[in-house]
């Protein structure tokens, strides 16, 4: 009954298809450490179209969680956006989310976009029991009705697959770490939010409970029809989830396209990198190969592209001259490489291995 109701109310609230609900333009965040000052995001130009998924990927520290924290304006005091825009539309609503104060800010966030942070636990007050943190961010974000925010969490926790007159009288440190991410991901929709961001969802989760976890957001996306921005690390996820894939590196993307775009066509040797350090489990067992070196120093970034020093296929002009996000192949797939050519003929032959080895397994 109450998963009728909250798919129901999840297509009433479908936003226009025509309406991209989040964009950011030329974004900039810079962190001041004592060492100088952290160019964390660099220049980040980005559409989250409406009702897709968007995977944004790439190695600790290349700037996806401060992407995803800025997009809500929840940095870190140390943190600034100094240059760039972020916009955010529902209809004939539009925002200028750096431009919004104090009250205008804490309506937008979790009524219009929600963030699910990457470690449950540390989301919760862990001497309020789930009933009061549920109803304490309804209240913060203007209902004021107990009974009201009561009866939609018990409505959510069953649709999350949880047992709900058990969990909302339990406390955090009663629940599973599976159990605490599926509380957040129904506290996330507590009030309909049009775009959700996550935060690594399935981080530090065992394997079963992460299938859990990636079933029940395609549910939940097919469902109630919001737009997603998932971060993660785990390429393996982000191609189940993803309808498009954004590589990151450096603080700036250097790769966007559909999903088979990027794991079937790469065209940077950063994201064909990450793509050879996974393991397959329908192929030949082989070693992984990782990508050699270190992410750069993001105070003192190398000139050119920040990948030259770790790429195999640098030249002098990747070392003196940065390559811009332009189209390659088509149909949106966007690449910041002066070398694609020679990436694709690589990301090639490895599919076609991997695929033969895969028939010759079966």
């Amino acid at each position: 009954m109450s998963a009728n109701r909250i798919t129901e109310q999840g297509r009433a609230t479908r936003h226009s298809a025509q309406v991209v609900p989040l964009s950011m333009k030329d974004l900039w965040v810079e962190y001041e450490v004592r060492r100088g000052c952290v160019k964390a995001v660099r220049g980040v130009t980005l559409d989250l179209r409406p009702e897709e998924s968007l995977a944004l990927i790439g190695e600790s520290g290349c700037g996806k969680t401060t992407l995803g924290l800025a997009l809500v304006r929840l940095l870190a005091k140390a943190a600034r956006i100094t240059e760039g825009s972020i916009t955010y539309r529902r209809d004939d609503q539009e925002l200028d989310i750096l431009s919004l104060n104090s009250r205008e800010l804490r309506r937008f966030r979790w009524r219009e976009c929600a963030m699910v942070f990457q470690s449950a636990l540390n989301a919760f007050n862990p001497v309020l029991r789930i009933r009061d943190q549920i109803y304490d961010t309804a209240r913060a974000h203007g209902v004021t009705s107990r009974e009201e925010t009561n009866q939609r969490a018990l409505e959510l926790l069953e649709y999350v697959q949880l047992d709900p007159r058990r969990v909302i009288n339990a406390y955090p440190h009663e629940l599973s770490g599976g159990m605490r991410q599926r509380v957040l991901l129904a506290m996330s929709l507590l009030l309909s939010p049009q775009v959700l961001i996550l935060d690594e969802p399935t981080t530090a989760l065992d394997i079963l409970t992460q299938r859990t976890i990636i079933d029940l957001l395609v549910r939940l996306k097919a469902d109630l029809g919001f737009s997603m921005l998932f971060i993660s690390h785990d390429l393996a996820t982000a191609a189940e989830l993803a309808d498009r894939v954004a590589t990151m590196y450096a603080g700036g993307i250097v790769e966007l396209g559909s999903v088979n775009d990027i794991f079937y066509r790469p065209y940077h040797p950063y994201t064909l990198g990450l793509i050879h350090a996974v393991p397959t489990v329908t192929g030949d067992f082989e070693e992984l190969v990782s990508i050699p070196g270190a992410p750069p120093d993001l105070i003192d970034p190398p000139d050119g592209c920040k990948f030259h020093p770790r790429c195999p296929y640098a030249t002098e002009r990747c070392r003196v001259e940065e390559p811009q996000l332009e189209p390659v192949a088509g149909d949106g797939h966007l690449v910041a490489c002066f070398h694609t050519d020679l990436v694709r003929r690589d990301a090639a032959d490895l599919l076609q291995r991997l695929t033969d080895s895969g028939e010759a397994r079966r």
